[in-house]
Parts: structure tokens; sequence; C-alpha cells
């Protein structure tokens, strides 16, 4: 099972390391928004669809004005996820699957540009986007992201585990588990790729912004990136919860490769690199 890396758009606000850990000045922060397409026996998978689709304009103008503002989100039509799937010599129609970790507006950009793929995600994920009980979830759900939400399939019975978390297989995706990683969101996700060589990768998207938070030696969070986490926390028990068990998975099992989202440390250095410019 191959995986492919992906950064499609990025985050680049204001505040250098204290976003990214690692940017030496307090200007614009290079956030990865690190999404996976995976060559599977069920076909092309791919795990999220980032921050912008293939019509940029679009992509903006879908955006909620403060986050857009706040988080800076870059929209380069190149790094669309249809448009990076061509580069690797796939067309984007042979992505069967789309995975999502939640439906956050820097996760969802590029769903509507699948509209022959099978959605997977947490049926509380799909309950909460559709139906969104305050301001912050109206600004991070935006239904025009999402295409056709009558191809969503939904999970609601975590009674699977993966090494001690709740999880689910999913339906029609052979080496696949639903991690179940709330707190960020009502119904967010992991998910756990069997790497079928006795290890496994495991994208906990944005359950840790930053991978120092679950460093075994001197766990720790980027005091930017630990300000918006309490910013969009849906439940602070909850994404402890989460953060305890990816901790724990960390210390205790060396096959299983944590990554997430935002932060370009995880990102591989052999795939494409993280660019500064802005659209």
């Amino acid at each position: 099972m191959r995986v492919h890396h992906l950064n499609i758009g990025a985050m680049q606000p204001f505040g250098g390391a204290l976003f990214d850990g690692q940017t030496a000045s307090f200007g614009g922060a290079n956030l990865t928004c690190h999404c996976l397409l995976v060559e599977a026996k069920a076909g092309l998978v791919l795990v999220d669809t980032g921050t912008v689709g293939h019509d940029a304009v679009a992509s903006g103008e879908r955006l909620h004005p403060f986050f857009r503002a706040i988080d800076r989100v870059r929209l380069v039509p190149a790094e669309a996820a249809v448009q990076q799937i061509r580069r690797l010599g796939y067309d984007s129609a042979a992505v069967k699957h789309v995975v999502m970790t939640h439906l956050d507006f820097d996760h969802a950009a590029g769903l509507a540009d699948f509209p022959g793929a099978r959605v997977h995600l947490s049926q509380a994920e799909a309950e909460a986007a559709r139906d969104p009980g305050s301001a912050r979830a109206r600004a991070r759900y935006r239904p025009a992201q999402w295409g056709d939400p009558s191809r969503w399939t939904t999970y609601g019975n975590f009674s699977d585990h993966f090494y001690g978390v709740p999880a689910t297989r999913l339906d029609g995706i052979e080496g696949f588990r639903l991690v179940w990683l709330p707190g960020h969101t009502p119904g967010h996700c992991g998910v756990a790729i069997d790497q079928d060589d006795g290890n496994w990768l495991l994208h906990a998207a944005d359950a840790i912004f930053n991978l120092r938070e679950i460093d075994p030696e001197d766990p720790r969070t980027p005091t930017g990136a630990r300000l918006y986490q309490w910013l969009m926390e849906t439940s602070q028990v909850q994404r402890r919860r989460s953060l305890a068990h990816l901790r724990r998975l960390r210390e205790e099992h060396d096959h299983i490769q944590i990554i997430c989202t935002h932060d370009p440390a995880a990102f591989p250095a052999t795939e494409q690199p993280v660019r500064s410019g802005r659209a």
C-alpha cells in the first residue's frame, strides 16, 4: 500500500514559531495542510481534501471571512488535490473513496472536486456539520465545500479498537480504520492505515496541532497553536482524552507512525516542499 503525502494549501498566521514551532520570526508561520493519497486495494483513497479546491477563487469565497483573515489561508490552484493527483500520473476520477477526519473548512475544501467518490466520516461529525448550533460552528462548517452529502457513509459504532482506542473498520476499504479522537470537533477522528509490513500510519489530524505534544520526554505545544486549539475545541475533556490516547500510542507502539495536519515537521522532506508565498 503506497502512501503519497500532499500539502493541499496551507495557513500562514502571523506569529511564526508560536504556531509552527520552527519559523525564526514573528511573520507568517508555515502550517501545512497534510493530506494523504493512498494506493489501496480498493483503488485510490484520499484522506482529507485541504484548504483549496480546483477553483481557488470559489474556495476563498466559501471561507468565513474571520478564518480566512486570521489563518491567512493560502489559495494556490496548483496545490488543489485534483491537480496534485494529476501530477502524480492519475486521473482524479480514480479516487474512489475520501476519508474525512472531520469537516472543518481547512480539511473539506476539495470535497466537491470528487463527485464520484464515496465519502467516509463519523456520524457525530456529520450531525454536527449539518446542524451547527453556534456562530463558531457555522463559521467552521461550510456546506458549499461538500458537494452532494447523499454520498456520505457515516459511522456511529466504534466498537472495534485500534490498540486500545475506539475505532471502526471502513466499508469497502481494506486496511483502514477510523479512530475515535473527538474534542477538536464533536466527531473528530484519526485515520489509521495498515502499511502491509507490520507498521501503521495514523493521521491524527487536529487531535494534535504539533508533534511536540506527544513527545515522551518533553511534551509541549507552541503558544499560538495552543491558543488556537482552545478557540476551536468543542470539548476540552474529550480533546485531552484523545491527546492521552496519542501519547500512549507514541510511547508504547514503535510500529505506529503518528502524523498530524498542520505541523510542518510532520511532512516528509522527500515530498513537495512547504512554500511560503501566498496567492
